[in-house]
């Protein structure tokens, strides 16, 4: 059976390893030279002219994400070597916030997060006792919650502190929305996996893993390594090759693109959902099916995320990840989090990631801010020398969202971090959305 994957992201490239490991002959067409789509490596230079590759934007993974962490080890990559784990913690540049202490690492969930709230920083017992009381009851209740419910909702009763230092940063880095237009069943769906949930490949399921490499070589460059090297005669990689048209006849998909005009049995939609939405309407005619799933894909609405790459002779946090305070002023401290890429890669020593959810504003002045930002809160004199605006980075995950289905039409089926699933737009998300097309494509 012949598949056209088009879009070699993360969802893409799960989805090729997927259906090539149950027997299916996979071409995947990308239209840029550089797999990973919205979560890619990125060449650029230090101010001094050293070259150095960043990514479009920083990512974090959970012990929590066990499909993605299944697919690394799957195609031959060494989770130790690619990722560095630490335990839960949010600390902030004084030394306060939500730190999992080194007893506590040796606890099973939820009881390793429960001794990182119970210990947290700067809080008073009363605080402490707040949250685990909350976390306990959304356990109780199931993570479930009314569909329409925002995350500020849920959280009213919590004190002030804990959903500033905490839920805040928590729900703006995992939704990319503030709490008051976030949709608190998905929040709760992360809380459930990350706080009480099993983890996977060794690691603690609230564990945070931050990337020592590249995203591209993290998993889509070793997806297709290991294509070549297991499946060489049955799968195929074509980059440079944009697909602008779709045609179904005799139950058979027809791709013409950019040097390519190609019949597929099956296909799996694997762009944005801009892309997939722009495209699919372009060719539904009178195809009913397609046009409604291109429609409820074009409804989305989406936010941006901001990505700040600073550098200084010798700059070095406390922690490979620090959380940035919100100050009286929100517009003087626009980012939530910055990382430390030297502790991560010691070639990218003096790079700070400075990372705005949410983003709002100019290129130019939201910089000067996220600068004046970190020399307040971390005392750095920093200088600026690539700032990455993904101005359609996620998907708004808003309260009873109603998200297109993976089944597009007969044969044709749709991955990425916006269909329907429990997570918010998350590589873990984007991995199980390409892993569930392959299977609902090889049945």
């Amino acid at each position: 059976m012949k598949m056209a994957i088009v879009g070699a992201g993360w969802a893409g490239m799960a989805a090729a390893v997927e259906a090539a490991g149950r027997g299916m002959d996979v071409t995947v067409f990308e239209a840029t030279r550089t797999l990973g789509g919205r979560a890619r490596a990125l060449g650029t230079e230090k101010p001094d002219g050293t070259p150095i590759t960043l990514d479009n934007g920083q990512h974090i993974l959970i012990g929590a994400y066990s499909d993605t962490l299944a697919l690394m080890q799957r195609v031959g990559l060494d989770l130790a070597q690619v990722l560095m784990a630490l335990p839960l913690a949010l600390p902030y540049p004084d030394g306060t916030g939500l730190q999992t202490p080194a007893w506590a690492t040796r606890w099973p969930a939820p009881l390793d997060a429960l001794g990182a709230i119970a210990t947290a920083r700067g809080w008073t017992w009363g605080e402490r006792l707040a949250l685990i009381r909350s976390s306990l009851g959304w356990q109780m209740a199931g993570f479930r919650c009314e569909p329409r419910a925002t995350v500020e909702t849920l959280c009213e009763n919590l004190p002030e502190r804990v959903v500033q230092e905490l839920i805040e940063p928590l729900c703006v880095s995992a939704l990319n929305l503030p709490s008051s237009h976030a949709s608190a069943q998905v929040f709760l769906n992360v809380m459930r996996d990350a706080l009480f949930g099993r983890g996977a490949a060794g690691f603690s399921a609230s564990c945070l893993l931050l990337p020592r490499t590249d995203l591209t070589r993290l998993f889509p460059a070793a997806a297709a390594q290991w294509l070549q090297q297991h499946h060489g005669n049955t799968s195929r990689i074509r980059t440079g090759a944009r697909i602008t048209g779709l045609l179904n006849h005799a139950g058979r998909w027809r791709l013409t693109g950019e040097g390519v005009d190609e019949a597929f049995d099956r296909v799996v939609w694997a762009t944005p959902a801009s892309v997939a939405a722009q495209t699919l309407l372009a060719h539904a005619d009178d195809n009913e099916t397609l046009a409604s799933w291109a429609l409820s894909a074009h409804a989305l609405h989406f936010t941006a995320i901001t990505t700040v790459y600073a550098w200084a002779p010798g700059a070095r946090l406390s922690a490979p990840m620090l959380a940035l305070r919100a100050e009286p002023d929100a517009h003087a401290s626009p980012a939530q989090f910055v990382f430390d890429r030297g502790q991560l890669n010691p070639e990218d020593a003096g790079v700070l990631a400075f990372v705005v959810s949410a983003s709002t504003g100019e290129r130019d002045e939201l910089q000067a801010r996220v600068l004046q930002q970190g020399q307040r809160q971390l005392g750095m004199a920093l200088q600026p020398f690539i700032t990455v605006v993904e101005k359609r980075a996620t998907f708004a995950c808003t309260p009873a969202l109603e998200r297109p289905g993976a089944l597009i039409a007969t044969g044709l089926y749709a991955a990425g971090d916006y269909v329907q699933g429990p997570y918010p737009a998350t590589l873990e998300a984007a991995v199980r959305s390409g892993v569930a097309a392959a299977r609902l494509a090889s049945e």
